[in-house]
């Protein structure tokens, strides 16, 4: 296997864990408006991720990093022909991460609601405007053969990357649910987990629509397993969540994600972002790439400082693991 081949199975992982992370507390962010009753519950909601909500977006950035150093053909063409999309993600992602911070600073209702109405949005765009991106980038998108974008923001807006839009805003959804279930106590546990049961048939009636597009469409042999493996997966996370079993759902319900990310670059593959003007101008593992040596040196530098990441993470969520309940906020203290 080559080094390009094998920055294109890394840059999935990281992929993997963003969506992963970042998926359930973007479901919570949506929840937080959707699932809670007063003040003090949307504090507890928000508290479920408060000590791990940045450290999460720490994937999206190596993601980001890592497709620069390796493909930086990749890296150009995407974030040139999809500068809008990715622009208001970021955005939206200031605006979320500003408003964790400031809701609490004032006691004053219409300040608080103002930034919790932040965090519901900054949460719900980002979670479909993944999802559409993705789906553009499998369905291919007009490249001349210079590796430059050649179409507008109209190439973009189709039914497939639509509906790709749906199923990460849905999915993620249902994993913030499950998450919520697994961390909260009291009614607001028993909220998370009727809402667990109604989003876990929602994503999985979008799932099956969405991956059967994509097996149909740009699948192979190897993302035939993934799209089998992604919707066993989230029924499974479903009925075992209807039956109270919290953990096993969100271990389950990531297990659905890795596989539906998995799907996304095995279909790729050997692509990186197919042309729709001419195939024979497709971005490859192997046109896109850095030269050798460039590949080499991340490698030895991912290997040194990726399991330090992982093990950071890990201890942070073992340190915040208990459940939370409106008992744990008996005031309008500054959190």
């Amino acid at each position: 296997m080559h080094l390009h081949d094998v920055w294109f199975v890394l840059i999935a992982v990281l992929w993997t864990g963003y969506f992963f992370l970042e998926g359930f507390d973007f479901g919570i962010g949506i929840l937080s408006k959707l699932l809670a009753r007063d003040e003090r519950e949307r504090r507890v909601l928000i508290n479920t991720i408060g000590p791990v909500w940045d450290g999460n977006e720490v994937w999206l950035l190596t993601a980001a990093g890592a497709t620069f150093a390796a493909f930086p053909d990749w890296y150009a063409t995407l974030f040139s022909g999809f500068y809008l999309p990715m622009l208001l993600i970021l955005v939206c992602l200031i605006v979320r991460g500003v408003a964790f911070e400031y809701r609490a600073k004032r006691d004053d209702e219409r300040w608080k609601r103002n930034w919790e109405n932040a965090i519901f949005w900054a949460s719900l765009l980002p979670a479909f405007l993944w999802g559409a991106a993705f789906a553009d980038i499998v369905r291919g998108v007009p490249i001349d053969a210079s590796k430059n974008f050649t179409g507008d923001l109209g190439d973009l807006v189709n039914p497939y990357a639509l509906l790709g839009g749906l199923l990460t805003l849905v999915v993620f959804t249902f994993h913030g649910a499950v998450f919520a279930a697994l961390k909260t106590l009291g009614d607001i546990r028993m909220r998370a987990r009727r809402a667990a049961a109604g989003l876990g048939l929602a994503a999985l009636a979008v799932a099956a629509g969405f991956l059967a597009w994509t097996q149909a469409s740009h699948g192979n042999g190897r993302s035939l397993i993934t799209v089998v493996a992604a919707l066993v997966a989230l029924a499974a996370a479903w009925a075992v969540g209807r039956r109270g079993r919290e953990g096993w759902a969100f271990a389950l319900s990531g297990v659905a994600i890795a596989a539906t990310v998995a799907t996304f670059f095995l279909a790729l593959f050997p692509n990186v972002m197919p042309s729709t003007t001419n195939a024979a101008w497709n971005l490859t593992v192997a046109n896109a790439s850095s030269g050798p040596y460039t590949l080499k040196v991340m490698t030895w530098i991912a290997g040194f400082a990726t399991p330090l990441v992982v093990a950071y993470q890990a201890w942070t969520y073992w340190v915040f693991r208990k459940r939370l309940g409106t008992q744990h906020i008996p005031g309008p203290a500054v959190h």
